[in-house]
């Protein structure tokens, strides 16, 4: 992750290695959907990538106690191969995961479209519908787990409603467990059981989404539920988003999120603080938060 060869050389610059997820530890339970959120480059996404191993780790272990599992990405244009007709696309996990599975036409009347859609092309639906086909597509593989990386976030408003409620329809009819990847609280609210807070490469949160929204006690997760507009103009004080994430190439020394927080002190400089009852900061251990 460091810059080329010959500008170091010339610069005389050392290496420098990017840990884009660091010391990161959860457990999902067979049924519920666990949420990641953070800003953008937290690290939430590469988690995603290395339980479905598109990348590997580095350190560290992933256990996985089920038979499959399967992602659904977020732009699922992008993720369609435009030559092919949706049959072709829905069939290619049973090609390589011994065969069986459900028929396409089942599939896709699970996912809310027509059989007759197998023969047609991508560009050929709507950006909801091509979320259905990515869907049909992951659920060919008959997956117990779930990785969903920002499923919505390129759709419509109206049409990431339909995307949610019919995930929730299928996680209760065939009992899927998803690990729902996201930086839209308003999204996580309705969809997630538990809730995981990600900030450069760590979990700095986790708790159950009903105690996560109603009291928050990172004050990393207190900015990024006060940056949520209130509609509801209820009044309470709220605190203004401040600073930007530091770079991942030289973060900060201690708590990586002191630059930005108005409870640092000298100790969240010095001193990485460590995960215990479900929160990493040094002032909610000193009761200070």
């Amino acid at each position: 992750m460091s810059r080329p060869w010959l500008n170091r050389v010339l610069e005389h610059e050392p290496r420098r290695l990017l840990r884009a997820v660091d010391r990161v530890s959860f457990e999902v339970a067979q049924g519920e959907t666990l949420a990641l959120v953070g800003e953008s480059g937290c690290g939430k996404s590469t988690v995603a990538r290395l339980i479905a191993r598109l990348y590997a780790p580095s350190e560290g272990s992933i256990e996985f106690r089920g038979r499959r599992l399967q992602m659904i990405f977020q732009d699922p244009y992008a993720s369609l191969n435009p030559r092919w007709r949706v049959r072709t696309i829905i069939e290619e996990p049973m090609r390589f995961l011994d065969g069986g599975g459900k028929p396409v036409a089942e599939l896709l009347r699970q996912v809310g479209l027509s059989p007759d859609d197998a023969e047609r092309y991508p560009h050929e639906f709507s950006g909801g519908q091509r979320q259905r086909i990515s869907i049909a597509r992951a659920l060919a593989g008959e997956p117990e787990l779930l990785i969903c990386d920002e499923p919505t976030s390129a759709l419509d408003v109206s049409v990431q409603a339909q995307i949610l409620n019919l995930m929730a329809e299928l996680q209760q009819r065939l009992g899927l467990t998803y690990l729902f990847i996201s930086h839209n609280l308003a999204v996580v609210s309705l969809v997630a059981d538990r809730v995981g807070v990600m900030y450069l490469g760590r979990i700095v949160e986790l708790a159950n989404a009903s105690e996560l929204f109603a009291r928050p006690r990172h004050p990393y997760t207190r900015m990024l539920l006060d940056a949520v507009p209130d509609l509801g103009m209820t009044g309470k004080p709220r605190t203004p988003v401040r600073g930007e994430v530091p770079n991942p190439l030289a973060p900060p020394t201690g708590c990586a999120f002191h630059p930005r927080c108005p409870y640092a002190n000298a100790r969240c400089q010095a001193e990485v603080p460590r995960f215990a009852n479900g929160v990493a900061c040094h002032a909610v251990e000193e009761n200070r938060l």
